[in-house]
């Protein structure tokens, strides 16, 4: 294949920071856009020159792309997937990949079944940090895993609406929970507890949880917690750290830090890497090549980090522990 062809499904500001990213890659070339806001479609279609469609399905039955970025809010999520992977048609999607577990793992398997390229938007997992701490912990067996991911409050209202986002755990701390399982293991259980604090102050009518731990076990035995916090104005954390009896391994501020001590070393380093950058080149190369091996995190594997999110979720509001399934087996 020559030139991509892209599609944007959803053209707000996360997809004008990929539409970015994809003006430096070659043989990347935005043809086609979709918004439900006709304004910002048009703004963005004379912008980068890309033809407006007036509807998703005309888009993706145009004939005009090769691959589609989808880029709409998690409620929206379902019927695209479905048609893009029946149309043939190559497809990266932002995290998470819904909030319907059933509808998830259905359009999972459509899409392996298809045989297109497929990627969902876990970032991180490009970052060179994180590479050297999946490949140092590659024969290590942690004994506790440590996560955090504690913020503001976004001002989108949908955001705030737990039937719309699902809640920071499921929107926004998906990436820590995304990196426990991609560093250190598969999750076996999980057993949370949420509270609204100071949320109503901002947002009188939202209806998620401002504040949240999550307790959790991995299949290898070791026990963790994960913090979750979207109330905080003055203070932000977002790190993953792995523990075990002779060595510690930090990636901080959102993996672009990464620290290991042991008995032979204690090293410290930061990483540059323009991971959205690496993301959307590794996804065209991937269309372009048709080597899904280049895509380091697919809809299988997004698949089972949503279900460890919904499961907390479960948990919270049951009160009850709940047993996380064999998500990638199960497509």
């Amino acid at each position: 294949m020559g030139n991509v062809r892209i599609g944007f499904i959803g053209v707000g500001g996360m997809a004008e920071h990929h539409i970015k990213k994809l003006q430096k890659i070659g043989h990347a070339e935005l043809t086609a856009v979709y918004d439900a806001n006709p304004a910002r479609m048009n703004e963005i279609a004379e912008r980068y020159g890309a033809a407006p469609f007036g509807s998703a399905d005309e888009l993706l039955d145009s004939g005009a792309i090769d691959a589609l970025f989808l880029c709409t809010p998690q409620f929206t999520r379902g019927a695209v997937e479905k048609k893009a992977a029946a149309n043939g048609i190559h497809l990266f999607a932002e995290k998470p990949i819904g909030l319907d577990l059933e509808q998830a793992r259905t359009n999972s398997r459509l899409i392996l079944e298809s045989g297109i390229i497929h990627a969902v938007g876990y970032c991180l997992r490009y970052l060179e940090t994180v590479q050297k701490a999946k490949a140092y912990l590659a024969d290590k067996t942690p004994d506790m895993v440590l996560a955090y991911r504690i913020g503001s409050l976004p001002p989108v209202r949908w955001f705030h609406q737990m039937e719309q986002s699902g809640g920071q755990l499921v929107d926004q701390s998906t990436h820590q929970v995304d990196l426990v399982r991609y560093v250190a293991g598969e999750f076996r259980d999980v057993q949370a507890r949420y509270a609204q604090r100071s949320i109503r102050n901002e947002a009188p009518d939202a209806t998620i949880p401002d504040v949240g731990v999550v307790s959790f076990s991995l299949q290898s035995g070791a026990i963790g917690t994960i913090n979750t916090g979207c109330m905080s104005r003055r203070f932000g954390r977002a790190e993953v750290e792995v523990i075990g009896p002779d060595f510690y391994v930090s990636l901080d501020g959102n993996g672009t830090s990464l620290t290991i001590v042991d008995d032979r070393q204690n090293i410290s380093e930061k990483c540059g890497t323009d991971f959205y950058f690496e993301q959307d080149r590794a996804f065209v190369e991937a269309v372009r090549t048709g080597r899904q091996e280049l895509v380091r995190c697919g809809f299988d594997d997004a698949l089972a980090t949503l279900e460890v999110t919904l499961a907390a979720n479960e948990s919270a509001r049951t009160g009850r522990q709940v047993a996380i399934g064999a998500s990638k087996a199960a497509v």
